[in-house]
């Protein structure tokens, strides 16, 4: 798992590091039950404060993204399946209102969207 942090980026450190790795949750790449890097081996290793590492797997915690054991470490949590495709339906409505956005700005029809993901989707 790779975690990417701007600090010329608007989204607070601690948001940019729960985003990253509920994304990776989501996508797969991170496993149920996978060990997550400690907390003070993740603020190492960003170069930022314990207290921002902290925080940001508190908030996966309860949201049931991540299970913590005192002494061993963070984990991926096991996920409801039709939570984890609920989450997924999200990040898609999301993209396509993105795309909506940038089609409604340039004038393009709802036809000639459509026709694009069609083809996108082939």
């Amino acid at each position: 798992m790779s975690i990417v942090i701007s600090n010329s980026s608007d989204e607070p450190i601690y948001e940019q590091i729960k985003r990253q790795i509920k994304n990776s949750i989501l996508s797969g790449e991170l496993k149920e039950g996978e060990l997550l890097p400690s907390i003070r081996n993740l603020a190492k290793e960003l170069m930022i404060s314990v207290i921002t590492t902290k925080r940001a797997y508190e908030d996966l915690e309860k949201e049931g993204y991540i299970v913590t054991r005192p002494g061993k470490g963070s984990y991926v949590a096991a996920q409801n399946k039709e939570f984890m495709r609920e989450m997924r339906l999200k990040i898609v409505e999301e993209k396509l209102s993105e795309a909506v956005e940038a089609g409604k700005a340039i004038d393009l029809k709802l036809e000639e969207m459509e026709e694009m993901l069609r083809l996108l989707y082939e």
